[in-house]
């Protein structure tokens, strides 16, 4: 496709997709996105488990020494819990490759047939993954930053904030030196929505209230410092999950900063991520900014 055509569908598509509710079409415009220069494709298809969806994908900076220690972003993306591919957000993993991150995107299984806790654990497999292999890519094993979107951020806030994922993966939590989640849930009981009771309706009452992150934070666990960052006009996972969780990690003492961007919905803060729609709200450099202080 020329440069042309792909401007002229992105110029078509850009209104509807900034206007999603959900993210299982983010892919029909991830095909048209103009990638970041200085990020490469390092490997493809790489299993971590032996699921056909326990597979993932790494992009590294293409302009950096091989011998470079670079730091390590996992990259969880959303889709309520039952869709979603790796493949659709090369977008990314090149834009945050080409800051200068090493960035594993990983698959994980879906409801109905693997409910909570089965994605969780596999986000915590790709981060142990992550630790093991990163060196090969030229990434510090001891630096890994999650990055997740909508249930995405679910996902790795709860691979941040509850140890014992992590640690059934044999990896120590200090791992993670920092999170960020983008316009994720992090309190939604009681389950008011068909996907949040499709993927943990069958929990008892006690284990339902462990499965959110807001009650996983503790004055004596380590929790890696945290962005949050949502919509002001996110009306699938409203502000009030960023706002909560906030307050609950500055309540017990750790760091968190929290950012609202206007006039942005919940398809629309990943999307800015990407090449062509940064102007919407600068979300990348905001992560990467405070990542770099950590």
């Amino acid at each position: 496709m020329s440069l042309l055509s792909r401007a002229k569908l992105l110029f078509l598509l850009m209104p509807a997709m900034l206007g999603l509710s959900g993210c299982s079409s983010l892919g029909v415009l991830n095909a048209v996105l103009l990638k970041d220069s200085g990020s490469t494709l390092a490997a493809s298809d790489v299993a971590y488990g032996g699921d056909a969806r326990q597979k993932l994908d790494v992009y590294a900076p293409s302009d950096e020494p091989a011998n470079t220690k670079r730091d390590v972003v996992v990259f969880v993306y959303g889709g309520s819990w039952d869709n979603g591919s790796r493949s659709n957000y090369s977008f990314a993993g090149r834009a945050f490759a080409a800051q200068g991150y090493v960035t594993v995107i990983g698959d994980y299984r879906l409801v109905p047939e693997h409910p909570y806790p089965d994605f969780v654990q596999d986000t915590a497999s790709v981060v142990a993954w992550a630790h093991r292999n990163a060196a090969r890519f030229g990434g510090d094993p001891e630096r890994i930053f999650l990055v997740g979107h909508s249930a995405g951020a679910y996902n790795a806030a709860m691979v941040a904030f509850a140890p014992d994922f992590l640690q059934a993966a044999g990896v120590s939590p200090r791992v993670v030196k920092g999170f960020a989640g983008l316009a994720g849930p992090y309190d939604f009981v009681p389950l008011d929505a068909d996907a949040s009771v499709a993927a943990f309706g069958h929990l008892k009452p006690s284990e339902l209230r462990l499965s959110q992150p807001v009650n996983r934070i503790t004055s004596g666990t380590y929790a890696p410092p945290a962005f949050l960052a949502t919509g002001a006009d996110d009306t699938t996972v409203r502000p009030r999950n960023t706002e909560q969780l906030a307050k609950v990690l500055r309540d017990h003492g750790h760091q968190v900063e929290t950012k609202i961007y206007p006039d942005l919905g919940h398809a629309g803060l990943v999307l800015a991520l990407s090449r062509p729609l940064r102007g919407k709200a600068p979300a990348l450099d905001d992560v990467v900014a405070f990542f770099r202080g950590l």
